[in-house]
């Protein structure tokens, strides 16, 4: 799904650049949808992740061997003392270029060659258009932007091909991004999601391991939700009781559900 993913970044990018370049002093510093960031710690972790894949910064001198997310707070941090036209900047000099970049990696030998993301898991590096689609996706239409941001901006409904390569990544990365996950999933769970996005997964333990891919056979427990809630509360920003529905073993559902948090 990696080339659909440089088409949603793309028009993400688009959308961002319309948004940020409209903001006032007030709706800066007003508290995204992302806790504890503000609107322009937001744009901050937009930005930076897009300085670091065209301008990676030198490696540290002693390997930082952090979690994902506490390594995206520090290049945030580092941007605390800078003005709201230097966070905007920084993301309409960088982000063309990033989308460029990301473009390189469709190609051989890079589009298979894996690589490791901190403790998110290992993924081959065409992979990461359908990353930054997501982490656009999610950070612009979810956080940023009413209803659940604190930014009224009208935009376009999100279709397919804004949100697949989102909801892609998230069922890439669930096998991964929460070591011990396994242990709360108890038979073959099948993943409904319509709307925008959507389709039919099985979600099913292997071993140690899960194993997210076409349906097949019978189901244990069905658990139906839009593709566009299912990126909230697939990462656990809102509860999944409001958005899903489950038929079969609820119990077994639940108890996995209740411990899913895809970052």
């Amino acid at each position: 799904m990696s080339r659909e993913g440089l088409t949603s970044v793309a028009r993400s990018i688009d959308e961002v650049k319309q948004v940020i370049t409209t903001l006032d002093d007030d709706e800066w510093s007003r508290p995204s949808g992302c806790t504890g960031w503000s609107v322009r710690d937001l744009v901050a972790h937009m930005s930076s992740n897009y300085k670091e894949t065209v301008d990676p910064s030198p490696p540290p001198t002693e390997p930082l061997n952090l979690p994902a997310e506490r390594m995206m707070d520090l290049l945030v941090d580092v941007r605390d003392g800078w003005t709201h036209e230097q966070i905007r900047d920084e993301y309409l000099r960088y982000c063309d270029a990033a989308l460029a970049t990301l473009a390189s990696f469709q190609d051989e030998p890079l589009a298979s060659t894996v690589i490791p993301l901190a403790d998110l898991g290992r993924y081959p590096m065409h992979q990461l258009a359908d990353a930054y689609a997501f982490d656009h996706y999610c950070h612009l239409r979810v956080d940023l932007l009413a209803p659940r941001g604190p930014i009224e901006r009208d935009l376009p409904p999100a279709d397919d091909a804004l949100v697949g390569p989102a909801v892609g990544w998230m069922l890439a990365g669930l096998p991964q991004m929460q070591p011990g996950l396994e242990q709360h999933l108890r038979g073959r769970i099948r993943l409904v999601l319509t709307g925008a996005g959507g389709g039919t997964w099985d979600v099913a333990r292997a071993d140690d391991e899960i194993v997210v891919g076409n349906p097949r056979g019978d189901a244990d427990a069905t658990v139906t939700s839009d593709a566009r809630a299912f990126v909230e509360w697939g990462t656990a920003r809102t509860p999944w009781r409001d958005s899903c529905t489950i038929t079969g073993d609820e119990a077994l559902a639940a108890a996995f559900l209740d411990a899913l948090n895809i970052v």
